[in-house]
């Protein structure tokens, strides 16, 4: 028989003082713990001496109500695999107490009424989204993770595993492992112009948490913030936590129209914004918008969320420096990931902060979820160190313009005059907007069944836009699904 693993079991409570022998109260606790579902058939349960051991007790009393579990069928032993509940119970055994709980829970999912949640959870909830329920051709956000060097990362991985002190086991530091700080502060000024020390580096778990704690700490209730129309999904909800109220400002070609910001909400609190790589249209913000952002947040006290999710990837030339390089008065908070570049799964990113707010940062962080796994701070610290990180973006950065060039011959070729590419030569998705009428949130549920994951343009707005598209993103979809997820979209459309 195949052995069976050790399972927990619930608190055993016993009386000795009272009249019931202690074989008995043993015997009708294992009874009433398989008859409610407790305790499942095939479970292993602790041997005699085990248990007496554990109950502070003889084992006599033990074996002897094991005896009877035995003689009525509710345990059976296997050679290997010790002492199991049986996997066919007595008849006598009907799971009332369970069947109960079904027929309770069942009355309460049939119940009409809704059951009360707050009022920003209800705001939080939005209709089902099935271009996001699979890993299809144009995931967005997805990269390459087949080209990803998991035999580097598995061996840093054994390597940290295997060397755990135990300051590395124990609670870390709230801002992050100060090894990755120091390294993501030279990364950053070297690559992206960003003027910070390794003391402002907050590390998180991706830049959504980011985008929340700056809420968090920066924010009141109704306070006003600008966002870009269309912008980053993720951003509303982080933003919606905070109980902020979200004003819509349109981008254009030059990036997010400030002017228009200043006349909706001249003293808005805060800014959310994509410069470098707008999120999702692609364009970037011009050195005139910039100028202006900066001198209305300079003059007016308000904060700068700058997102910069992606921008490792550009293919017409070297990257856009930060936003964050260009202040002078410190209203620019930078937040970065690296899911894009690494992998999801990791969960790490982080957060550049004026020096007068790391205490409250730091303390927001604290109060949210302590601190990011200090096992993956140090592999990922070594991973740049060694040269790891910058021989994967080169390699990625040479892959994904590939990619994207056979999607954009894809839809020439496939969808002549249906589909309009637009965005910079950047990042890992590209905007194909439909003609005039068509739904794109139907296009995307049908794609969706097909096992294409388009996301609509539609979900980045707060008002129906003029004209839909779709957000292909090409970064995990190889030339071979790239083909393939065309013609399917062109049967949808």
């Amino acid at each position: 028989m195949k052995r069976v693993p050790a399972s927990f079991l619930p608190p055993i409570t016993l009386d000795s003082s009272g009249a019931i022998p202690m074989y008995r109260q043993v015997y009708e606790w294992f009874r009433r713990a398989i008859m409610a579902g407790q305790l499942r058939p095939g479970q292993r349960v602790p041997s005699t001496r085990g248990l007496a051991a554990e109950l502070k007790m003889s084992r006599i009393p033990v074996s002897s109500a094991y005896d009877q579990l035995h003689e009525e069928g509710y345990f059976e032993t296997f050679v290997g695999a010790g002492t199991c509940v049986a996997r066919s119970i007595p008849c006598d055994a009907l799971d009332q107490p369970v069947k109960k709980q079904s027929e309770a829970s069942r009355q309460v999912s049939q119940n009409k009424t809704p059951r009360r949640i707050s009022v920003r959870a209800a705001l939080l909830r939005g209709a089902p989204q099935p271009w996001l329920s699979n890993l299809g051709a144009f995931r967005v956000s997805l990269p390459a993770l087949e080209h990803f060097p998991v035999g580097v990362w598995s061996k840093l991985v054994n390597r940290h595993s295997r060397n755990q002190t135990r300051q590395s086991m124990a609670y870390g530091d709230a801002m992050g492992y100060w090894p990755l700080r120091e390294t993501v502060a030279e990364y950053l000024g070297a690559v992206r112009a960003v003027r910070c020390e390794p003391s402002q580096i907050l590390v998180t778990t991706g830049a959504q948490q980011g985008i929340q704690l700056a809420g968090q700490v920066l924010l009141d209730a109704n306070d006003r913030v600008w966002i870009e129309e269309p912008g980053y999904p993720g951003a509303r909800k982080a933003l919606m936590t905070a109980g902020a109220q979200l004003i819509p400002i349109p981008v254009d070609e030059e990036g997010l129209n400030v002017a228009e910001g200043i006349r909706r909400a001249r003293a808005a609190d805060a800014v959310y914004i994509t410069p470098s790589h707008q999120y999702p249209l692609g364009m970037t913000m011009n050195a005139t918008r910039r100028m202006l952002l900066l001198n209305w947040a300079a003059r007016t006290g308000a904060w700068i969320i700058e997102d910069d999710y992606d921008s490792e990837y550009r293919y017409g030339g070297r990257p856009i420096p930060s936003l964050q390089g260009l202040d002078t008065s410190a209203r620019v908070i930078y937040v970065g990931t690296f899911s894009k570049v690494m992998f999801p799964a990791l969960r790490l990113g982080y957060v550049v902060i004026p020096k007068d707010l790391v205490d409250a940062f730091s303390t927001a962080r604290d109060a949210n979820d302590q601190f990011s796994s200090t096992l993956y701070q140090a592999v990922m610290t070594d991973f740049i160190r060694e040269g790891h990180f910058a021989r994967h973006i080169r390699r990625m950065r040479m892959l994904y313009q590939q990619r994207r060039t056979a999607l954009v011959e894809a839809i020439h070729k496939q969808m002549p005059g249906k589909l309009e590419v637009i965005g910079a030569e950047a990042g890992m998705h590209l905007v194909a907007l439909l003609p005039e009428g068509v739904n794109d949130l139907a296009i995307s549920k049908k794609a969706a069944e097909l096992g294409i994951a388009a996301m609509p343009l539609t979900s980045c707005y707060e008002s129906a836009p003029i004209r839909g598209g779709l957000i292909l993103g090409y970064g995990g979809t190889d030339v071979r699904q790239i083909q393939q997820g065309i013609r399917k979209l062109g049967m949808c459309i």
